[in-house]
């Protein structure tokens, strides 16, 4: 031992070495442990999309979809044969009288679907009854208020205190369906898609397209798409292709643009064709097959509404929604002619029930607070508490 040195200084010196060790060993551990390499390597920011992509499925998705046409030009039929499902099990078809006389009416149906383990929690809003009528002025009134209400309930969530679980009924795609049975739009048609532009993604569709031989389609195409243009109708776009998708991806999406708008049919009966089973439709001069993109743009149809599924929620909350939000708030001087019937500020009654609400939900979190600080009290005292007895016991 060197002179002048205490044995002590030497063993504490020691012990500190020893420390500085394993603390370092300990620290590069957890970095080879978690699977990250500390020079050339990645630190595991790579992960974060699988994180999310778990979260996301767990969670489950949400889609609201719209249905609007005249009856008889195969909505429901187009909608089971598109998810798989059967929506409309008990519907009564009514009679030519009372169709006549019938107002709109909104019919939302709600499914659970799963597929591979992903749940899909899909909303189908109907609405019988629309161009049945004589008269139709006032036919829109309905679907507008159904779109609107869905819009203020959504803010009114948002605006709340518990926002972890909002329920999305936000109408984020509206299936237009055109009547085959015509040289183009009709002015009904002309003048709904015109109102819904600026509240909905509108998606229009040619039904029953197996009426119509394939140069017939191709014309009625021309002409719908010359009528929206002329009368300046926004329909729902696919968004631009980035430069660095793959070139398969790129046609797909060239594709999808040509097709619209979609000329579609539907049909949940199977058919044998050549010892195989399809879905279509028989006639006496042959079979017209659902999934056969060479009779219609059933697939094509089915390819964007599930591949764009993600842009059609984005543009509903990012355009639609907040041009609903900025006009409620009083942000545009639009907003009294934007808002629309039962979406006026409530009255006094309404203002205080809400309010009602607000203060009970603070004192139920202020009561959660109180208790959680009396836990804490209550464990810091026991800690101290054992501290001090372990204390008198080494003494």
């Amino acid at each position: 031992m060197p002179r002048g040195v205490a044995k002590g200084s030497i063993l504490g010196s020691e012990e500190k070495q020893r420390k500085n060790v394993e603390r370092k060993a300990t620290f590069l551990s957890f970095f080879k442990g978690g699977g990250l390499e500390m020079i050339g390597g990645f630190v595991g920011f790579a992960n974060l999309p699988n994180q999310v992509h778990r979260k996301s499925v767990k969670k489950g998705f949400e889609f609201t979809m719209m249905a609007v046409g005249e009856s008889g030009l195969g909505k429901s039929t187009l909608i089971n044969s598109l998810f798989l499902t059967n929506l409309y099990e008990e519907r009564e078809i009514p009679e030519a009288a009372i169709k006549a006389k019938q107002t709109v009416s909104i019919e939302a149906s709600t499914v659970e679907i799963e597929e591979r383990g992903v749940k899909l929690r899909l909303t189908v809003v109907d609405t019988p009854g629309f161009g049945d009528a004589i008269d139709n002025k006032n036919a829109f009134d309905p679907i507008i208020e159904y779109i609107d209400n869905q819009f203020e309930r959504y803010l009114h969530d948002e605006s709340g205190l518990n926002r972890r679980h909002i329920v999305d009924n936000r109408v984020h795609c509206c299936f237009y369906f055109i009547n085959p049975c015509g040289h183009g739009l009709r002015p009904i048609d002309i003048e709904f898609m015109k109102t819904l532009q600026t509240r909905v993604n509108l998606v229009p569709l040619i039904a029953k397209a197996d009426m119509l031989t394939p140069k017939e389609i191709k014309k009625f195409k021309k002409r719908v798409l010359e009528e929206l243009g002329k009368n300046q109708i926004h329909i729902y776009q696919l968004p631009d292709v980035e430069d660095d998708e793959d070139e398969e991806f790129k046609q797909q999406t060239q594709q999808l643009k040509s097709m619209i708008p979609f000329a579609v049919v539907g049909s949940t009966q199977l058919i044998e064709v050549k010892g195989k089973k399809v879905r279509g439709r028989l006639y006496p001069w042959g079979v017209v097959e659902v999934e056969n993109p060479d009779h219609n743009d059933f697939t094509g149809l089915r390819t964007m509404l599930i591949s764009h599924m993600q842009d059609l929620q984005e543009v509903t909350h990012d355009l639609h929604y907040e041009k609903y939000r900025a006009s409620r708030l009083g942000d545009e001087p639009e907003a009294p002619m934007m808002a629309p019937m039962g979406t006026r500020p409530p009255p006094d009654a309404e203002k205080d029930r809400i309010l009602h609400e607000k203060e009970m939900e603070l004192q139920k979190m202020q009561k959660m607070i109180e208790q959680m600080q009396m836990q804490l009290t209550l464990q810091q005292k026991a800690s101290a508490s054992a501290d001090k007895n372990s204390k008198s016991h080494k003494v």
